[in-house]
């Protein structure tokens, strides 16, 4: 395993104790980050020692920052998603200018809108972590892609499997918000790799259909990208399916379903065939994870997505799930 970081003599700071929060102690350990890992609790920070063997700060955040002899270049945010906002918000109040917060940044708009005010008012470089933008696969389609000169036209699903998530441990809000909170990720790389829409229309139904998700349980849509590309979309929250993404380019369609693969049925044939990728890192690590983390502390941007294309993203989002945060 081999990467050139620029940054490996930085100070990182990495909030929450969450299985989130580990598996970016794993990566950041494999690159000898020096990481400061801070969460609320005793218990919370106990648990992370034993599963990780590496020393937490629980408490005040605001207040273990001020005491610290640190000074933080960089920190990555991965609290549970209610609190994501205040978190990120607090770190760039108290001066740390790069931040990669877990996906979506927030439950609604009006909270992505006012972080995006104070990442511009203290000048901080704010991204937003969707991990499947690095996976082997995407990488490797976004390659392609650019031999091919573009995508014209692309489909994608985000089916959940409500019978699972309805007895999930979560609180109702984030349930509530599954779109945001989950089925984000697919229509992120949808859009990552097929391109941004210019015009759309999107349909729900299914109100009241789903205890656990009210507002919605099936969605679908279509539209024309600002380079003229075509798409659709589809999910069903009540009967079966999965998530995947297919681009089709004048050359090659480019199947991800499950999203870690790639499959291609080239131009002129019926055959589909699984595209050698390298997908180690993925395999070593939380898919995506590892090439996220080096792009961010490397100032790599071409991947990442940034809390301004976050914002953009937030009226799209809302639109296809028709939340009116």
């Amino acid at each position: 395993m081999t990467t050139v970081l620029s940054h490996n003599n930085k100070n990182l700071l990495l909030v929450g104790a969450s299985q989130m929060a580990q598996d970016y102690l794993k990566v950041l350990l494999a690159m000898d980050i020096d990481t400061t890992v801070v969460c609320r609790t005793r218990s919370s920070a106990e648990s992370f020692k034993k599963n990780t063997d590496h020393e937490v700060i629980y408490g005040d955040l605001a207040k273990i920052i001020d005491e610290s002899n640190k000074d933080f270049d960089f920190a990555i945010v991965a609290v549970d998603i209610e609190n994501l906002f205040k978190v990120s918000s607090l770190l760039i109040e108290k001066g740390i200018k790069k931040l990669l917060v877990e996906k979506p940044g927030s439950l609604n708009s009006i909270e992505i809108n006012a972080l995006t005010d104070v990442s511009e008012r203290k000048q901080a470089d704010v991204s937003i972590a969707y991990n499947r933008r690095f996976y082997a696969s995407a990488l490797k389609a976004k390659e392609i892609i650019g031999l091919d000169n573009g995508v014209t036209s692309f489909s994608f699903e985000f089916t959940e499997w409500s019978h699972k998530i309805e007895s999930l441990p979560k609180n109702t809000k984030i349930k509530e918000n599954w779109f945001l909170a989950n089925s984000s990720h697919v229509v992120d790389l949808a859009f990552f790799l097929g391109g941004i829409p210019k015009e759309m229309q999107s349909f729900i139904s299914g109100k009241n259909k789903l205890s656990w998700h009210p507002s919605a349980s099936a969605f679908s849509g279509s539209g024309i990208t600002k380079n003229n590309a075509t798409f659709s979309y589809q999910a069903d929250w009540s009967g079966p399916g999965r998530w995947g993404v297919e681009i089709v380019t004048n050359k090659n369609r480019l199947i991800m379903r499950p999203l870690e693969k790639l499959q291609i049925q080239k131009k002129g044939s019926l055959d589909i065939t699984f595209e050698d990728i390298d997908d180690q890192l993925d395999i070593e690590f939380k898919p995506g994870l590892f090439k996220q983390v080096e792009a961010f502390l490397n100032d790599d941007v071409e991947c990442l997505c940034s809390l301004r294309d976050q914002k953009k993203s937030m009226i799209l989002f809302n639109e296809i799930s028709k939340y009116k945060s």
